[in-house]
């Protein structure tokens, strides 16, 4: 029975995913960091059993958190001396450079201000009275303190989100920023608008209710950093490796068994991490090398790993966390989305199971041999008990509970599980160290939901998504009115121009959410998508459900998609080919998920 290595899958994770690697630091600071970690967690954890403080202070800790660990971990400009210990000088202490300690102050200040400020201020100091009205009395017209520590918040935040993703994320929230503030300029007249002020643009992105403390940082903070820490938990206590087991004893024994495991496996991972890096290393650091055992060339081996695991973006009932803030959106039951997103995600599995047969046949390659194969029942005495969290989670969210409240028994479920089954015992320090690398993972997801909030701001102040989706449909009605008069004469088409539009719209739509999903984490990929390409599905007559999954879905093909496919990228490292070649790989093997 094949065991699947846990601290192997997260270092090689770390290795491969930008986001999670760290530079070296001292060790007071590590220790600091591990036990932050730790009570950051426990926060989440306790807060979503016993309810949230205020949405303004709640939002800050987390922001607060997030900020402190970036700017530790993640140095200024990323390079093999960046990543090196170096001595403590006056301008560097623990490996931190005074730049970053001074990004962290300014930061927190900056996240916890609102909160000190929110019912207003008013003292002396040095014969100077200090007075701030309470803040709904400052909506609408801040205060300059109040430009001055939103400003501050903007540009810590993108700084932050620029360590942890890249510089693409940043980009696009300054062009956004830039439309905002000089719309005047703009020469398209359908997207032309009169401008923003700083000061009100500041007022808009910082102060809550949009903007930066908007749905995104609410989800983000109540419910995805939940669901992370709950998909640690669940593999350190055996859930992963009864995946595995299962997944051999179900697809093993067929043509290109090896294959049809690591679809299997990430299947069922999928339901539990929303990350197509994490499922990839995760099931890919075992089913991988397997495959090149069994004669799998190796760009194919990390191509079916890269292609079966982006479907965990679409897997209920995580998600990568993109199903609660669409139920937000939506304001529909959570239950509505899982049920929706099951068959498209049950189809994209199918498929890529038909290819890789297909694909087996032709090389001749033949299930595993019997005697690797484990016993079913063996399987099941085994391995049940590391089921119940999940079974818990999904039975709570079903009984119409919050999100996070369903999170919180699944997590209180795995700890106990963990410490009680005596097959996959947890012990303190195991569950310590789930809980900084669920943090850890959760760094770059914290960061960019806090920034992806300035998008749906200035799409919200400016209406740039229903003029986008002008701009879209008639662009679509020009291009379909072109299409029908050269298909129009074929006989047996009942072809309209409205169908050609609809039509042309999706395509158009679609390869924009390809081109804008690359490299994104799910969540902040989907409220982007959200925000700015489905007004124009929701102008063409398509149902809100059904418009919101279709950007969703197209947005995380990016995944497997050349030249930016993060996923095929990781499992090549694995596989130790050709990085495009496994993208090439990757995409024909999900082709199926385009026609979903």
């Amino acid at each position: 029975m094949a065991q699947l290595d846990i601290k192997k899958a997260e270092e090689l994770e770390e290795k491969l995913d930008s986001g999670l690697h760290t530079r070296a630091i001292g060790p007071w600071l590590i220790k600091f960091t591990f036990v932050f970690s730790i009570l950051f967690a426990a926060y989440h954890y306790i807060t979503a059993g016993i309810g949230v403080p205020i949405d303004y202070w709640h939002m800050g800790f987390h922001m607060s958190g997030v900020i402190l660990l970036v700017f530790i971990g993640f140095p200024v400009i990323r390079g093999e001396r960046a990543w090196k210990m170096h001595a403590n000088s006056w301008w560097r202490y623990a490996n931190v450079p005074i730049w970053d300690w001074l990004f962290i102050v300014v930061g927190i200040c900056a996240s916890l201000y609102i909160g000190f400020t929110w019912y207003g201020v008013d003292f002396q100091f040095m014969g100077y009275r200090f007075f701030l009205p309470e803040q709904v009395l400052r909506q609408g017209n801040p205060a300059p303190v109040d430009v001055v520590f939103g400003t501050m918040l903007i540009v810590v935040l993108l700084e932050a989100v620029r360590r942890t993703l890249g510089i693409v994320v940043p980009i696009i929230i300054l062009v956004f920023t830039g439309y905002a503030i000089f719309g005047q300029y703009i020469p398209v007249q359908v997207l032309r608008h009169p401008g923003i002020p700083w000061a009100q643009y500041v007022n808009n992105m910082y102060f809550p209710a949009e903007g930066i403390y908007g749905i995104t940082l609410w989800i983000v903070s109540t419910v995805v950093f939940q669901f992370v820490l709950f998909g640690i938990l669940a593999q350190r206590m055996g859930l992963g490796q009864f995946f595995v087991d299962v997944a051999t004893v179900m697809a093993g024994r067929y043509t290109g068994g090896l294959a049809k495991i690591s679809v299997v496996s990430s299947a069922f991972f999928g339901t539990i991490s929303g990350s197509s890096i994490a499922n990839t290393v995760s099931t890919g650091s075992l089913t991988i090398p397997n495959m090149k055992r069994m004669g799998y060339p190796g760009h194919l081996a990390g191509g079916v790993e890269a292609a079966s695991s982006a479907g965990g973006q679409i897997t209920p009932p995580i998600m990568g966390a993109a199903a609660f803030v669409m139920a937000e959106f939506l304001e529909v039951p959570y239950t509505t989305i899982v049920i929706a997103a099951t068959v498209p995600a049950a189809m994209h599995y199918i498929g890529v199971l038909c290819i890789v047969h297909f694909q087996a046949k032709r090389l001749g390659l033949k299930g595993l041999p019997s005697d690797e194969i484990p016993k079913l029942l063996a399987v099941l005495r085994q391995g049940w008990p590391t089921v119940i969290p999940l079974v818990v989670l999904i039975y709570v969210l079903f009984s119409g509970y919050s999100p996070h409240m369903a999170a919180f028994w699944g997590i209180s479920s795995a700890l106990f599980i963990g410490f009680v089954n005596p097959m996959h015992r947890m012990s303190l320090r195991a569950v310590g160290e789930g809980c900084v690398t669920a943090v850890k993972y959760a760094l770059a997801v914290g960061a960019v939901g806090a920034a992806i909030g300035i998008v749906v701001g200035v799409v919200n102040s400016t209406g740039l998504g229903f003029r986008l989706g002008f701009m879209v449909t008639n662009s679509a009605l020009t291009l379909a009115e072109n299409l029908f008069s050269l298909i129009s004469w074929i006989p047996l088409m009942d072809i309209t121009v409205a169908n050609l539009t609809l039509f042309v719209s999706l395509v158009l739509i679609a390869m924009t959410c390809i081109l804008m999903g690359a490299g994104l984490p799910t969540t902040a990929l989907y409220i982007m998508l959200v925000t700015v390409a489905q007004p124009a599905l929701a102008s063409l007559g398509i149902p809100p459900l059904a418009s919101h999954l279709f950007v969703l879905y197209y947005g995380v093909i990016s995944e497997i998609t050349p030249p930016v496919c993060t996923s095929a990228y990781a499992a090549a490292a694995i596989a130790g080919s050709h990085p495009f070649k496994t993208g090439v790989s990757a995409f024909s093997f999900g082709i199926a998920k385009l026609l979903v």
